[in-house]
């Protein structure tokens, strides 16, 4: 068990350094310039609030009768 825990391990720190990374390239044309971004409008965090107020529930057997598959079981 402690064997393939040092192997795991071994791999991990190898894989770990050996990885290279991505040569920096500058451009004009990247897709995300900051001529491409629309301004941010605000929108109230409450601007859809409506009150609801407690309600007593409907009878349930009605609604069920209703949505069950007609003809049998």
């Amino acid at each position: 068990m402690k064997l393939m825990f040092l192997l795991v391990g071994i791999t991990l720190i190898v894989s770990g350094c050996t990885s290279t990374l991505p040569e920096v390239v500058a451009s004009n044309g990247h897709p995300d310039s900051v001529l491409d971004v629309r301004p941010v409008r605000y929108q109230s965090p409450i601007g859809a609030y409506t009150h609801r107020t407690p309600v007593d529930p409907k009878p349930w057997r009605g609604l069920n009768d209703a949505q069950a598959p007609k003809g049998g079981a």
